[in-house]
């Protein structure tokens, strides 16, 4: 990649591992302030390497390699710096299994976000789709029965990273729900800050999910993933301390992160059964989709303030 592609494409990542995680900051914040301020530096200092270097780098590559098991741990990890041709065939031969899997997950977790979940009303029709969200179910299925479908007359590997994908969704769709009531729980004992540090470090790691799967809608390089959802995450930790109060006030900044969700799950979905998209599409799209949304809960802040 040329070195205009290669910043284009870690800065999309670095945007996307932001805004996805936006959640995910407000239950750090909330469970920090009730900590002790050593815990919560241990949480926000060394707490970060664990975030970027263990899980949004070991998770891509883990994912890499278990699509291609013949390159190897070391193989899936250098792939991309990699000149053999073979190693380039191993990765183009497997990539169609990772991006229907990936993209169902992100059309699934949109979709949950659309029918089911509260939220700000950005667009005309949502509060349509969220009254009648007993649909989910039966949309979600018949949109994974069909791409199921399409998958078989190609390829009956990609049917199964179809599957493999919406398991993933709903695996950690239980974890998420259970972080609510998990969170009520940690503010109102008085289980032990180091308890609470393992907790949130589980919470951050399943989060981090939508992240890792999305960014393979961008690149499929682990390096450059790594670097550019590590950015994202060290971001989500800054928000964290100082400005999560401010960041609430963006009250639809969530949806312009399920928005690119959406798009970009479209994306790894339509990119798997070979349809070319430009590597520039996905950053330039993130980058798009959240300024809208970000402008315009500027303007419901400003309408919302006293005097204006």
């Amino acid at each position: 990649m040329e070195i205009g592609a290669i910043i284009l494409t870690v800065a999309g990542l670095c945007l996307f591992e932001t805004v996805s995680s936006i959640d995910n900051a407000i239950i750090n914040a909330e469970v920090l302030g009730t900590m002790q301020p050593k815990y919560r530096r241990w949480f926000l200092i060394y707490g970060i390497l664990l975030a970027v270097f263990v899980v949004r780098g070991v998770l891509p590559w883990l994912i890499v390699w278990a699509v291609n098991p013949s390159l190897g741990p070391l193989g899936a990890l250098t792939a991309s710096f990699s000149n053999d041709p073979r190693v380039h065939q191993a990765i183009e031969a497997s990539a169609p299994l990772l991006l229907v899997g990936g993209g169902v997950f992100l059309i699934l977790l949109f979709l949950h976000w659309l029918f089911i979940e509260p939220k700000n009303y950005g667009l005309y029709g949502e509060p349509f789709f969220e009254k009648h969200g007993v649909w989910f179910y039966a949309f979600a299925s018949i949109t994974l029965l069909l791409i199921v479908w399409f998958c078989l007359q190609r390829d009956p590997m990609m049917a199964l990273g179809a599957v493999i994908g919406s398991t993933a969704f709903f695996i950690t769709h239980g974890f998420k729900e259970n972080a609510e009531e998990a969170e009520k729980d940690l503010l109102t004992s008085n289980k032990s800050d180091i308890s609470k540090i393992l907790y949130l470090e589980v919470l951050d790691a399943t989060f981090s999910i939508d992240g890792v799967l999305g960014a393979f809608a961008f690149t499929l390089s682990v390096p450059l993933i790594l670097f550019g959802n590590g950015l994202g995450a060290i971001v989500v930790r800054q928000l964290t301390v100082g400005n999560i109060d401010r960041i609430k006030k963006y009250k639809y900044l969530k949806n312009g992160a399920m928005y690119s969700i959406f798009v970009l799950g479209l994306i790894m979905v339509l990119d798997s059964f070979g349809v070319h998209i430009p590597h520039w599409v996905s950053p330039v799209v993130t980058f798009v989709v959240v300024a809208f949304f970000f402008i315009k809960s500027r303007f419901a802040m400003q309408r919302e303030e006293p005097g204006t």
